[in-house]
């Protein structure tokens, strides 16, 4: 399974920005979780814990396409730099704001700059995998990888900062997300030989979500963002709600730990099916494995689930960020593969606030139905408008 992955590194300079995109993805997984621990210990609301976070992640969605664009337009290394200085302030004045109990209006208008300054790192190393290995079958391993990268940071990092939020500080795992972020977003900026190259755009290019193909993916993105960020919110209080509230990391880390599990063995296999019909079925998959969620009262058991669970995640993703790199022209590929990361950032500050509000009002497990529907609708347009992803195929040579 590993050996189709030996040789993505060959070229110089894959490896620098793999690292430094590791680190600087760090923060995706620990942001929500960490702005969930730290102003729902300092306010005891779920319900605001879950509205910041969705304003963090809603500003987020809209400003991505937007850097994007700018990475493509620019060049990453003159983007990166100043954004992520002005995310860490924004993240240092969130946790300021709710350490000294200001009003809860603070806790909107930082967490929404906060979402407005973060960058899409994915989409900007998945554009670096796209020029080195483009046209190429390298580039499904590359996609792959990157969806096993996620997958780790999903694992670890919702760990890290529950075990660092409730057994150390409140503030502690923010702080940590926030040197991972700037850390890593400066390593990134300074990998200037690999950077995609820069474009010209003019008013002609047009924006990547009126390609056909592009917004259906958007639309069931949105739904699995919302499965992503109710799910989070959720398995806290339901990790609360049996007394274990320290094991909430785990049982998250567990969901992306079947995905990272599926990643590599997705990725390692050459596939016969159209990315399409990969598509379709993965959608499919995770629709079913939901399903038990819902009627499971121990923890060990929900993490069992969970895990089963997330092995739909990763060849949903795969292979979206696939047909992307197929549909969408190159000079607008940075921005293409943003407005995945958008769709999936409203879906989670939706997932968030829903998720939220459920919770209180009925009950963890009840509120796992919420998943399970945005999980159905999300297949039920993937596959209806699936005609929409079809990929034309490059003639054939003609004989001589």
């Amino acid at each position: 399974m590993v050996g189709p992955y030996r040789g993505l590194f060959d070229r110089p300079g894959t490896t620098g920005f793999v690292l430094a995109g590791f680190i600087g993805r760090m923060p995706m997984s620990m942001l929500g979780i960490g702005v969930v621990l730290l102003v729902q210990t300092l306010t005891g609301s779920y319900a605001v814990a879950g509205a910041v976070a969705a304003t963090t992640n809603v500003s987020f969605a809209i400003a991505a396409p937007l850097s994007g664009r700018l990475a493509d337009r620019f060049g990453q290394n003159r983007v990166i730099t100043p954004i992520a200085l002005v995310n860490a302030l924004a993240l240092a004045a969130l946790m300021l704001c709710a350490g000294y109990g200001l009003p809860h209006w603070t806790l909107y208008v930082t967490g929404l700059l906060v979402g407005a300054t973060s960058l899409s790192i994915g989409s900007m190393v998945r554009a670096r995998w796209s020029l080195i290995h483009g046209g190429s079958g390298k580039l499904h391993t590359a996609f792959a990888f990157e969806s096993v990268v996620d997958e780790v940071t999903f694992v670890t990092g919702p760990v890290l900062v529950t075990v660092l939020a409730t057994g150390v500080n409140p503030f502690a795992g923010l702080t940590v997300a926030l040197i991972c972020m700037l850390f890593g977003s400066l390593a990134l900026a300074a990998q200037r030989r690999t950077q995609p190259p820069v474009q010209r755009l003019t008013a002609s290019s047009g924006t990547p979500i009126l390609i056909p193909g592009i917004a259906l993916l958007s639309c069931v993105y949105l739904g699995l963002g919302a499965v992503f960020g109710s799910v989070d919110l959720i398995t806290v209080a339901f990790a609360e709600e049996h007394g274990v509230k320290a094991a909430a990391g785990f049982l998250v880390g567990a969901f992306a730990g079947g995905s990272m599990v599926s990643a590599l063995w997705f990725g390692s296999r050459h596939w016969r099916i159209s990315l399409r019909g990969r598509f379709v079925r993965s959608l499919g998959l995770l629709v079913v494995g939901l399903l038990p969620i819902m009627f499971i009262g121990n923890v060990w058991i929900m993490a069992s689930a969970l895990f089963l669970a997330g092995f739909a995640i990763s060849p949903t993703l795969i292979t979206g960020f696939s047909l992307t790199e197929r549909l969408v022209p190159p000079s607008l590929l940075t921005e293409g593969m943003a407005w995945i990361s958008t769709s999936i950032g409203f879906g989670v500050a939706i997932g968030a606030w829903a998720g939220g509000r459920l919770t209180e009002a009925y009950g963890a497990s009840n509120a796992y139905g919420f998943a399970l529907g945005a999980a159905a609708l999300a297949a039920v347009v993937g596959v209806g408008g699936s005609g929409l992803l079809r990929i034309p195929q490059a003639p054939s040579p003609a004989k001589s």
